[in-house]
């Protein structure tokens, strides 16, 4: 019986070394593929900090200002006035209080489940 309970230690042994040995080599095969995907994402953030170098070297008026001169015709730019924006007067003022009977109005349209914004559009139509 004692011959029997070593030959069956002797299995579960080598079972649980070959075990050990396989997670091993997984665990290795794992950090390797981690440290080639770190070096990956260093090279990409690498590439990446070049590229916004060039962006803003591009950007630069200095650099667009003698293309845009080259193809001025083809292009039909013009400088933009401040006219085009508007002016400032030209923005309604706040009210001094707000108006209590349209705002009623609202919510008795919203708890009426009446679409508001939906309405407003329709009479524009």
């Amino acid at each position: 019986m004692i011959q029997r309970f070593n030959i069956f230690l002797l299995i579960v042994a080598t079972v649980a070394l070959a075990s050990v040995y396989i997670l091993k080599f997984s665990i290795e095969h794992t950090a390797g593929e981690k440290r080639s995907l770190e070096a990956h994402i260093g090279e990409q953030e690498a590439e990446l900090s070049l590229l916004k170098a060039d962006w803003a070297v591009l950007n630069q008026p200095g650099h667009i200002a003698p293309i845009v001169t080259r193809h001025q015709e083809a292009l039909q730019l013009a400088q933009v006035s401040p006219r085009q924006f508007g002016a400032f007067t030209d923005l309604p003022m706040r009210p001094a209080q707000p108006d209590a009977g349209a705002m009623n109005d609202l919510f008795e349209m919203l708890e009426a489940g009446v679409d508001p914004i939906g309405a407003i559009l329709e009479e524009i139509q």
